[in-house]
């Protein structure tokens, strides 16, 4: 029988986004499934490849050579939809790399249910997004994108702390930072598909922090160690610059973010 671990590395192998997306959602579907019957599959072991497969489009540039583009132009909101397209896909892989590459470490069965279902709905915010993407007479893969989105799954590819504290407690709180400016342009534009995909993009992406928390703080506790120090350690070692305000601070707390989290690592602020 197929295990967890094989599924994920399946999603990770499948280059283009609508497929990956749908094998996504299908192998999500198969674990809730078992799970709900009583017989819960294994979760195994895999070698997941350090790149996640991906399509011969979006080219993918360095940071500073992806284009500006003003949010205020029909254009410049199809620039703005494809970078969140861009973010969306590289969750999808981010939330399965982590059931591949770290399933050695003994975990209770609650930490892939959170992460198979945080996959199926980012699979669904990319199929949602490539729609509005479709509609604007546009796609996923027409323009530039940027090449840095899998350096935290790199860098703290065999340090599952590490993992917790960069992607789901910094880069996806970021996320609740700066969507709710997103969809008052889109509200604005009067851009209705587009704007009730955010919606529940914004929705969904509280989840995911509060996930990582969740199994952050799980881990430090198994331990004996100080999650806000750890936190700030990790973060320093792992992440590149700065956190930015302002911060959507409500939406941290929802998500089990405190500020003395957060606030310590912002730009100005070097000490704890």
């Amino acid at each position: 029988m197929t295990t967890l671990a094989e599924m994920a590395v399946e999603v990770l192998t499948t280059a283009d986004g609508r497929a990956k997306c749908a094998v996504s959602k299908r192998h999500a579907e198969a674990w809730f499934a078992a799970r709900a019957a009583g017989t819960p599959l294994a979760v195994g072991t895999a070698a997941p490849p350090l790149h996640p497969a991906r399509p011969a489009r979006p080219e993918l540039l360095h940071p500073r050579d992806v284009p500006r583009r003003r949010p205020g132009s029909p254009q410049g909101r199809i620039a703005l939809l494809h970078a969140v397209a861009h973010i969306e896909l590289n969750a999808v892989d981010l939330h399965w790399d982590i059931i591949a590459r770290f399933g050695h470490v003994p975990m209770p069965l609650g930490f892939y249910d959170d992460w198979v279902k945080a996959a199926a709905e980012e699979s669904n915010h990319f199929t949602l997004i490539s729609d509005c993407l479709e509609a604007m007479g546009s796609h996923y893969g027409a323009l530039p994108a940027h090449a840095g989105m899998w350096r935290a799954a790199e860098d703290t590819v065999d340090d599952l702390f590490g993992r917790l504290a960069v992607v789901p407690m910094v880069l996806e709180a970021r996320g609740l930072d700066v969507t709710p400016g997103m969809i008052d342009l889109f509200r604005k534009a009067n851009e209705a598909q587009a704007l009730a995909a955010l919606e529940v993009i914004y929705a969904e992406e509280v989840g995911h922090v509060a996930y990582g928390s969740k199994w952050f703080n799980w881990l430090c506790g198994r331990d004996g160690l100080d999650p806000k120090e750890v936190f700030h350690d990790l973060v320093r070692r792992y992440f590149h610059g700065a956190l930015k305000p302002p911060f959507n601070e409500e939406k941290r707390a929802e998500a089990g973010l405190p500020p003395d989290f957060y606030w310590p690592l912002a730009d100005g602020d070097t000490g704890d």
